[in-house]
Protein backbone atom coordinates (compact mmCIF):
# COMPACT_ATOMS: atom_id res chain seq x y z
CA UNK A 1 0.00 0.00 0.00
CA UNK A 2 1.46 3.29 -1.11
CA UNK A 3 4.47 1.97 -3.02
CA UNK A 4 3.03 3.02 -6.38
CA UNK A 5 1.82 -0.30 -7.81
CA UNK A 6 -1.23 1.16 -9.53
CA UNK A 7 0.38 4.42 -10.67
CA UNK A 8 3.58 2.82 -11.97
CA UNK A 9 1.59 -0.07 -13.42
CA UNK A 10 -0.65 2.31 -15.37
CA UNK A 11 2.31 4.33 -16.68
CA UNK A 12 4.33 1.22 -17.54
CA UNK A 13 1.41 -0.37 -19.38
CA UNK A 14 0.92 2.84 -21.41
CA UNK A 15 4.63 3.00 -22.30
CA UNK A 16 4.66 -0.63 -23.43
CA UNK A 17 1.30 -0.45 -25.20
CA UNK A 18 -0.01 -3.13 -22.83
CA UNK A 19 -3.31 -3.43 -21.00
CA UNK A 20 -3.33 -2.66 -17.27
CA UNK A 21 -5.21 -5.16 -15.13
CA UNK A 22 -5.84 -3.87 -11.62
CA UNK A 23 -6.74 -6.97 -9.61
CA UNK A 24 -8.72 -4.95 -7.04
CA UNK A 25 -10.92 -3.55 -9.84
CA UNK A 26 -11.49 -7.07 -11.16
CA UNK A 27 -12.45 -8.25 -7.67
CA UNK A 28 -14.91 -5.38 -7.31
CA UNK A 29 -16.43 -6.08 -10.71
CA UNK A 30 -16.86 -9.79 -9.91
CA UNK A 31 -18.20 -9.16 -6.41
CA UNK A 32 -20.43 -6.22 -7.28
CA UNK A 33 -19.05 -4.37 -4.25
CA UNK A 34 -15.90 -2.63 -3.09
CA UNK A 35 -12.99 -4.67 -1.76
CA UNK A 36 -13.53 -3.08 1.66
CA UNK A 37 -17.24 -4.01 1.68
CA UNK A 38 -16.54 -7.58 0.54
CA UNK A 39 -13.83 -7.92 3.18
CA UNK A 40 -16.18 -6.60 5.89
CA UNK A 41 -19.12 -8.76 4.84
CA UNK A 42 -17.28 -12.05 4.31
CA UNK A 43 -14.08 -11.81 6.37
CA UNK A 44 -10.44 -12.09 5.42
CA UNK A 45 -10.38 -15.84 4.75
CA UNK A 46 -13.23 -15.66 2.21
CA UNK A 47 -11.72 -12.53 0.66
CA UNK A 48 -8.30 -14.16 0.22
CA UNK A 49 -9.88 -17.22 -1.41
CA UNK A 50 -11.93 -15.00 -3.74
CA UNK A 51 -8.81 -12.96 -4.52
CA UNK A 52 -6.77 -16.08 -5.32
CA UNK A 53 -9.54 -17.53 -7.50
CA UNK A 54 -9.85 -14.23 -9.38
CA UNK A 55 -6.08 -13.96 -9.85
CA UNK A 56 -5.83 -17.46 -11.31
CA UNK A 57 -9.01 -17.56 -13.39
CA UNK A 58 -8.91 -14.12 -15.02
CA UNK A 59 -8.62 -14.21 -18.82
CA UNK A 60 -5.45 -12.11 -19.17
CA UNK A 61 -4.61 -10.55 -22.52
CA UNK A 62 -1.30 -11.66 -24.05
CA UNK A 63 0.51 -8.44 -23.12
CA UNK A 64 -0.52 -6.89 -19.84
CA UNK A 65 0.70 -5.38 -16.60
CA UNK A 66 -1.09 -6.62 -13.48
CA UNK A 67 -1.28 -4.56 -10.28
CA UNK A 68 -2.22 -6.72 -7.32
CA UNK A 69 -3.09 -5.88 -3.75
CA UNK A 70 -0.21 -5.94 -1.28
CA UNK A 71 -1.46 -9.12 0.36
CA UNK A 72 -2.04 -11.09 -2.84
CA UNK A 73 1.41 -12.73 -2.98
CA UNK A 74 1.15 -13.86 0.64
CA UNK A 75 -1.72 -16.35 0.46
CA UNK A 76 -2.12 -19.83 -0.93
CA UNK A 77 0.32 -20.43 -3.79
CA UNK A 78 -0.31 -17.03 -5.36
CA UNK A 79 3.35 -15.96 -5.50
CA UNK A 80 4.41 -19.24 -7.10
CA UNK A 81 1.56 -18.91 -9.60
CA UNK A 82 2.52 -15.32 -10.44
CA UNK A 83 6.19 -16.24 -10.87
CA UNK A 84 5.25 -19.08 -13.22
CA UNK A 85 2.93 -16.88 -15.28
CA UNK A 86 4.80 -13.61 -15.56
CA UNK A 87 7.56 -11.36 -14.34
CA UNK A 88 6.88 -10.34 -10.74
CA UNK A 89 8.14 -7.01 -9.43
CA UNK A 90 8.42 -5.98 -5.79
CA UNK A 91 8.57 -2.21 -5.31
CA UNK A 92 10.53 -2.07 -2.07
CA UNK A 93 10.26 0.85 0.35
CA UNK A 94 10.83 1.50 4.04
CA UNK A 95 7.92 1.79 6.45
CA UNK A 96 8.73 5.48 7.02
CA UNK A 97 8.69 6.24 3.28
CA UNK A 98 5.40 4.38 2.81
CA UNK A 99 3.87 6.20 5.78
CA UNK A 100 4.88 9.55 4.30
CA UNK A 101 3.14 8.66 1.02
CA UNK A 102 0.02 7.43 2.80
CA UNK A 103 -0.45 10.16 5.39
CA UNK A 104 -2.68 12.38 3.24
CA UNK A 105 -5.05 9.63 2.04
CA UNK A 106 -5.54 7.68 5.26
CA UNK A 107 -9.24 8.48 5.59
CA UNK A 108 -9.94 6.62 2.34
CA UNK A 109 -8.21 3.46 3.59
CA UNK A 110 -10.18 1.57 6.23
CA UNK A 111 -7.13 -0.16 7.71
CA UNK A 112 -5.37 3.16 8.28
CA UNK A 113 -8.24 5.42 9.31
CA UNK A 114 -7.57 7.20 12.59
CA UNK A 115 -3.98 5.96 13.08
CA UNK A 116 -1.39 8.34 14.47
CA UNK A 117 1.89 8.73 12.58
CA UNK A 118 3.63 6.38 15.05
CA UNK A 119 0.82 3.81 14.82
CA UNK A 120 0.90 4.01 11.02
CA UNK A 121 4.64 3.32 10.89
CA UNK A 122 4.21 0.45 13.39
CA UNK A 123 1.37 -1.03 11.29
CA UNK A 124 3.39 -0.82 8.07
CA UNK A 125 6.51 -2.24 9.77
CA UNK A 126 4.48 -5.21 11.01
CA UNK A 127 2.91 -5.85 7.58
CA UNK A 128 6.28 -5.66 5.83
CA UNK A 129 7.78 -8.11 8.33
CA UNK A 130 4.88 -10.55 7.82
CA UNK A 131 5.03 -10.30 4.03
CA UNK A 132 8.75 -9.94 3.34
CA UNK A 133 9.33 -13.67 2.76
CA UNK A 134 6.80 -13.58 -0.06
CA UNK A 135 7.86 -10.22 -1.47
CA UNK A 136 11.50 -11.36 -1.67
CA UNK A 137 10.43 -14.16 -4.03
CA UNK A 138 9.68 -11.61 -6.75
CA UNK A 139 11.82 -12.01 -9.85
CA UNK A 140 12.68 -8.31 -9.83
CA UNK A 141 13.09 -6.17 -6.71
CA UNK A 142 13.20 -2.41 -7.28
CA UNK A 143 13.82 0.40 -4.80
CA UNK A 144 10.59 2.41 -4.86
CA UNK A 145 12.15 5.74 -3.88
CA UNK A 146 12.30 7.85 -7.04
CA UNK A 147 11.37 4.82 -9.19
CA UNK A 148 10.22 6.06 -12.58
CA UNK A 149 8.40 4.22 -15.36
CA UNK A 150 11.59 4.60 -17.46
CA UNK A 151 13.76 2.91 -14.84
CA UNK A 152 11.19 0.19 -14.27
CA UNK A 153 10.79 -0.46 -18.00
CA UNK A 154 14.57 -0.68 -18.50
CA UNK A 155 14.93 -3.15 -15.61
CA UNK A 156 12.06 -5.30 -16.89
CA UNK A 157 13.33 -5.36 -20.47
CA UNK A 158 16.84 -6.22 -19.24
CA UNK A 159 15.44 -9.08 -17.14
CA UNK A 160 12.93 -10.46 -19.65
Amino acid sequence: MGCGKSTLGRKLAARLGYTLIDLDHQLEERAGSSVADYFSAHGEEAFRKFESDTLKSFDYPKNCVVATGGGTPCYFDNMDWMNKNGLTVYIEMTAAALAKRLENGMEKRPLLKGLTEEALIAFITEKLAERNTFYQQAKLIMNGINLTPDTLQAAILADY
